[in-house]
């Protein structure tokens, strides 16, 4: 199809160190999305029931409406299995939207996950656990042809010799409306998360997506095969002296066909000492992918800041772009907002779990 929308080629141009990268979408705030960083975290929380949302919008400085935008929110239930052991059960939703074409791409999943108990003392605070998770869900991409424009479109009155776009003229592609493709998909993970006693745990695990590798394409009779994702990511807790801050550091490297992608970094965790339900947040991220070709750079510095309380964590990020994009975007990047709801658990079985 040939694609002679300055628009679209503006856009792709000005995206493609980030879009070409990542194929799935992604947060920087990891712990706020933890069903799309791997299935085996649904239900890993410090109580009975989670909900998240998260709000991130790319260069729309530079694009202003034509920006990245990505929307998600989840929910999940923790309840005991017995023996100590726990199961969880999930929800997902995500829609992210990008360009002139409209081109818009949401999924919803449904994932179980099942928590062993293998070792510690849980009435000291201490307990180790082993967790593998699976989802199954539907997607859908597309875009709306109307939206874009096409060389039998643009034409030169031969009296001024000005130039017009007239995208009212039949553009001689093939297809027309909005095109959108559904599929299935199905994701699965496993991990490890343990709590050490005071202001002490870690996690790690390692997820693969789209293990069915479906086809995306919005086009009829046309192939897109969506690349397996693979997800190894780890993080925990450690405290700073005897006060009552403490360090989270946390690591995520994300594989996708061709294209890879790390983020780490540390959170450093406040919490005063006269209200113990309120603490504050404030970190920095480093993010690697491999911007041009096989050649590995930073896509940006993140920056981020958090108020958690009781039951409420409300977070914020931003992107500062750097490497080959920063040329065109002037380090500036975009915003992430998230929330995290977690309902304290009502059942007996003492619950443990590391802070993320």
């Amino acid at each position: 199809m040939k694609k002679n929308c300055s628009t679209l080629l503006l856009f792709a141009f000005l995206l493609l160190p980030f879009l070409a990268h990542t194929q799935d979408a992604r947060y920087a705030q990891m712990a706020a999305a933890p069903q799309l960083t791997n299935p085996a975290m649904t239900g890993m929380m410090a109580g009975e029931l989670r909900f998240t949302a998260n709000y991130r919008a790319l260069y729309g400085s530079i694009l202003e409406s034509e920006g990245y935008r990505s929307i998600g929110a989840g929910i999940e239930w923790r309840r005991p299995a017995g023996n100590g052991n726990f199961f969880g059960i999930g929800a997902q939703l995500q829609r992210d939207e990008a360009g002139s074409s409209e081109f818009i791409r949401s999924q919803g999943l449904i994932g179980v996950s099942y928590q062993q108990h293998i070792g510690g003392s849980r009435r000291r605070g201490v307990a180790h656990f082993l967790t593998g998770g699976a989802q199954i869900g539907v997607g859908q991409r597309g875009f709306d042809f109307n939206k874009l424009w096409f060389s039998q479109q643009y034409f030169v009155d031969n009296t001024t010799r000005e130039a017009f776009l007239d995208q009212s003229r039949a553009s001689g592609e093939l297809y027309g409306g909005r095109g959108a493709g559904t599929y299935l998909d199905v994701n699965a993970g496993l991990g490890y998360f343990g709590s050490f006693g005071e202001r002490m745990g870690a996690y790690f695990g390692v997820g693969v997506f789209h293990l069915t590798q479906p086809d995306v394409s919005p086009l009829p009779g046309q192939s897109d095969v969506l690349d397996q994702r693979f997800v190894i990511h780890g993080g925990g807790e450690v405290p700073l002296g005897r006060g009552d801050m403490s360090l989270l550091p946390a690591a995520r490297i994300m594989l996708q066909g061709p294209s890879y992608e790390a983020l780490f970094g540390t959170n450093v965790r406040y919490t005063e000492g006269r209200w113990k339900e309120v603490a504050l947040r404030a970190g920095i991220w480093g993010q690697i992918s491999n911007q041009s070709g096989d050649s590995p750079g930073f896509n940006a510095w993140i920056v981020s800041v958090a108020l958690e309380t009781e039951k409420l964590q409300f977070g914020v990020s931003y992107d500062l772009a750097v490497g080959d994009l920063n040329t065109i975007a002037n380090s500036r990047g975009g915003w992430e907002l998230s929330m995290i709801y977690v309902l304290p658990a009502s059942y007996r079985e003492k619950v443990i779990c590391p802070k993320f």
